[in-house]
């Protein structure tokens, strides 16, 4: 369950028009922090934002999959889409079974080190216009 303060960050983004990645990066920022702070740990990089995302999706930010996701993904995506207006509770026997599993994992996968060759491999992957595009729209929409 994400923390009060994470919920409310992501509300205050909402309503000051921002996108749903930058609503779901105070999920990500959370989880990460969680794994440096030892509460549990993940597999990879990856997983941990994975799990934000995750996170963001079922507390009801509308960020859909990415273009370039397999399918099991936007399935993923679709069903923590479809729990946040479900209402139903979470399986307290489920819930424990997967922090189990994650208090297992090590706790480099939020280093600093792992985190920016994440952030490198992503970025060495997207086009120039895309990078492009990007600037663009920051430049336009940066305050004056």
């Amino acid at each position: 369950m994400p923390e009060k303060e994470t919920l409310e960050r992501a509300r205050r983004d909402k309503r000051e028009g921002k996108s749903p990645s930058t609503q779901a990066g105070e999920f990500v920022r959370e989880e990460i922090e969680h794994i440096r702070e030892g509460k549990h740990g993940a597999r990879s990089t990856k997983q941990a934002i994975a799990i934000g995302l995750s996170q963001a999706r079922r507390a009801g930010v509308d960020l859909p999959p990415s273009k370039g996701s397999s399918p099991q993904v936007k399935e993923q995506a679709e069903r923590d889409l479809r729990k946040a207006h479900s209402g139903r509770k979470k399986s307290a026997k489920r819930s424990r079974a997967t922090t189990k599993a994650l208090k297992r994992e090590g706790h480099s996968a939020a280093s600093k080190e792992a985190l920016s060759s994440q952030a490198r491999s992503v970025a060495r992957k997207r086009s120039a216009a895309s990078k492009s595009r990007s600037a663009k729209k920051a430049a336009a929409t940066r305050k004056k």
